[in-house]
């Protein structure tokens, strides 16, 4: 198995649809010259009709990739900065995600969303630095976010072959890292967890960018006499409740990561659906390691306190395994 960095093996599934499928091509801003590298050496090899450069304007070319998706295209839309999904959002939520329903399932919207860059890093400050994954999953689009290069390409394949809108979270932590990539055609099937390390004692559920972490605080764990699982949920809308709930009801603890507000994140979710459907098998109340609910600040000292730690997730994970409900 090859080892592959997590753009290259976007950019190959990418590359792989496009040569099996013509219906399928490329639209943003400066995608041409590929400024975020998801599309180098697409331009060359399969022309401008393929490779659309759209002006400045996110609510526009959303709609014409909603329209080419109508009219038997299957559009593939790169957002080169997160927080340019907010320019669309009408577009996505109230136009792409609605119109199957709304046409009486006469037609589909397959429409693939890349959301480049997506998260934190060190001195981007408020306006760059948004990871809005709960607010398309509130809105029911179907939403990923692979954190290994084996998914980001398997995924990438699953969401442009699917008949309904997905949008990609690839979270710039993630961008450079390497990882064993299979050869050949495979996809990673939507509404599937990944356990990316078993355990007996304690569930730890880290989404995207945050599994690296909590796999070194497993790792830690472990040389304290602690068995912790990972799970990785791939797949944020559909959620795969199977793996989450069966991973909750053997360790009867469950500690959450997630790069995303408290108020209303994507950890709280994980939080009712743990507490719906296996609160008889909690020992521990659920913890939840996240974002403050404020912007994140310029000042690399103040960003340390605001965004989701390892050292935080460490902390929450000894207290559970300490803690026994009566």
């Amino acid at each position: 198995m090859r080892e592959m960095r997590y753009l290259e093996a976007m950019r190959e599934g990418l590359r792989e649809e496009m040569l099996r499928d013509d219906a399928v091509f490329v639209l943003g801003e400066d995608v041409r010259n590929s400024v975020r590298g998801l599309t180098k050496g697409l331009f060359q090899e399969f022309g401008a009709k393929r490779v659309y450069d759209t002006p400045i304007s996110e609510a526009g070319f959303t709609g014409l990739a909603t329209g080419a998706a109508i009219a038997g295209m299957r559009p593939v839309v790169e957002y080169q900065i997160n927080a340019l999904v907010f320019v669309a959002f009408d577009q996505l939520v109230d136009q792409a995600q609605k119109l199957r329903y709304m046409m009486g399932g006469q037609g589909t919207i397959p429409v693939t969303y890349v959301v480049m860059a997506s998260g934190a890093r060190r001195g981007l400050s408020g306006q760059h630095s948004d990871h809005p994954y709960p607010l398309l999953v509130h809105m029911g689009m179907k939403t990923v976010m692979p954190a290994t290069p084996e998914d980001a390409k398997g995924l990438m394949k699953a969401a442009i072959r699917e008949d309904d809108p997905v949008v990609i979270f690839a979270p710039s932590a993630l961008l450079a890292n390497k990882g064993p990539v299979p050869d050949g055609d495979y996809l990673t099937p939507l509404g599937r967890a990944r356990i990316a390390r078993e355990g007996k004692d304690l569930t730890i559920v880290a989404l995207g960018p945050l599994v690296p972490d909590a796999l070194k605080c497993a790792e830690t764990l472990a040389a304290e006499g602690v068995s912790a699982e990972v799970i990785d949920p791939r797949s944020l809308l559909p959620l795969d409740h199977d793996t989450l709930l069966r991973s909750v009801r053997k360790t009867g603890r469950v500690v959450i990561f997630d790069d995303s507000n408290r108020t209303c994140g994507y950890a709280a979710e994980i939080s009712a659906v743990v507490a719906d459907q296996a609160w008889h098998a909690l020992r521990a109340p659920v913890r939840r390691i996240t974002r403050s609910d404020v912007p994140v600040p310029f000042s690399i000292a103040l960003d340390t306190c605001v965004l989701p730690s390892p050292e935080r997730l460490l902390e929450a994970c000894r207290a559970s395994v300490k803690e026994t409900r009566t």
